[in-house]
């Protein structure tokens, strides 16, 4: 058989596989070769996406990644700027109550002019059931001694009790252990003050003369009597009156003028001339 006889075989043959196949498709269900398209479709486009991303990179279309970092980068740069305000904030705030306190030492020393003085702030509390006492940090090498008198803006705090070099300890007014002879201001009539175990704003003031018209809002003040407390400072106010059968045993609440669960600055009085 000579090529031309060949090459005609082959002609044949590739006709009659193109009428064959064009008979198949004339027949094939249009609808099928659709649900063929989409499923080669399914699985074919995470693969072209994943070559057009791997084309993009290559191509430096990366705009996407590099605003990412942009703005990791300008979040960075915030909190470090958030970091540096909360540091001034808190160093004004530390300035703002170094000068609070500041003032409060000035308006006690103008307020307590006619009394050598020394300021001091409560460093530790130790209340309890039977005792309210301060420790204040000035003591023997600020020439602080028993006995002396310590105030604060609002009036009487108490007095030293013991000292060591740098600190001392006061026993307050609302500690049961302790009496202050005072005075009601409008009547000058002389009364007892303790601590009670109710309260740490609340004094009992007993002793009360049978002829004294003692008033709710009177004015307490100490009395000088007694060789601890100067005469004139004040206690605080007569907030109730309690009356008994027996007027000798009458007695009154005193409210204090300094609120002892706040108490933070103080003055001790050094003398009295």
């Amino acid at each position: 058989m000579n090529k031309s006889k060949k090459k005609g075989i082959v002609g044949i043959i590739l006709t009659i596989i193109i009428l064959i196949l064009l008979v198949i498709v004339t027949n094939t269900d249009i609808a099928k070769v659709s649900y063929v398209e989409n499923i080669v479709s399914t699985l074919v486009m995470p693969v072209q996406n994943g070559l057009t991303y791997l084309k993009n990179k290559i191509e430096g279309n990366n705009s996407f990644f590099e605003n990412v970092d942009a703005l990791k980068a300008e979040n960075d740069e915030l909190k470090k700027k958030n970091s540096e305000l909360e540091q001034t904030l808190r160093e004004y705030e530390i300035v703002k109550s170094e000068n609070d306190t500041l003032k409060e030492y000035v308006n006690l020393k103008d307020k307590y002019k006619q009394y050598k003085t020394i300021p001091a702030y409560v460093i530790n509390k130790d209340v309890g059931n039977y005792s309210n006492t301060v420790v204040i940090n000035v003591g023997e090498k600020d020439g602080i001694k028993e006995n002396m008198t310590v105030i604060a803006q609002e009036g009487l705090v108490g007095h030293v009790i013991s000292t060591t070099e740098s600190t001392a300890k006061v026993q307050t007014i609302v500690d049961t252990a302790t009496a202050v002879t005072g005075t009601i201001s409008t009547t000058k009539d002389a009364i007892i003050i303790q601590g009670t175990l109710e309260s740490d704003k609340i004094l009992n003031a007993t002793y009360i003369p049978t002829d004294a018209s003692i008033l709710q809002g009177d004015s307490v003040e100490t009395s000088g009597i007694g060789g601890i407390y100067p005469k004139g400072i004040h206690i605080g106010t007569i907030k109730e009156i309690i009356n008994t059968n027996n007027i000798i045993d009458r007695y009154a609440t005193v409210e204090t003028a300094v609120d002892f669960s706040k108490l933070a600055t103080v003055l001790v009085i050094l003398n009295t001339n």
